[in-house]
């Protein structure tokens, strides 16, 4: 079982039950792509570039903005046997950037940022390039597995 709790604090852009769907079906997806077992629970923030810029600054010590923040729990946060995995914050104004940037949907840019902010959480960075290219790999495996490409 997963259990995706939703909190929208932006009217910049609309997110749909479709949308929320979409996000819940790609975090099992990472889930099952990384073999992952047990419950677990996420939370998915939909923020605006100021408010994502200042949990930047004052959560990484960087004064910008960004398009998704992830926030771990430690290893061992369970509560009643569910595995408690942390926080995922998109910017939906970037969401709208970046799809228009990149000429895809903006459906496919925030389950690609939940795919990757998914991958934060589970462990995974990319900080060096080896890091990078494994990660670059295992999202592009879940983002085929979703049937996701444009």
């Amino acid at each position: 079982m997963i259990d995706v709790l939703f909190d929208d604090r932006q009217d910049i852009m609309e997110v749909t039950e479709d949308n929320m769907k979409a996000i819940e079906g790609a975090i099992a997806a990472v889930l099952k792509t990384e073999g992952a077992e047990g419950d677990y629970e996420v939370s998915v923030s939909f923020v605006t570039n100021d408010e994502i810029k200042e949990l930047n600054r004052e959560y990484r010590n960087v004064d910008s903005e960004t398009d998704v923040l992830s926030f771990p729990m430690d290893d061992d946060d369970e509560f009643d046997g569910v595995i408690i995995l942390g926080d995922i914050v998109i910017s939906t104004q970037k969401i709208i950037e970046q799809a228009n940037d990149f000429g895809h949907s903006l459906e496919r840019e925030m389950i690609y940022l939940t795919v990757h902010s998914m991958l934060h959480l589970l462990g995974y960075d990319h900080m060096v390039d080896s890091e990078k290219e494994e990660m670059r790999l295992r999202e592009k495996e879940v983002m085929k597995e979703l049937q996701i490409f444009k």
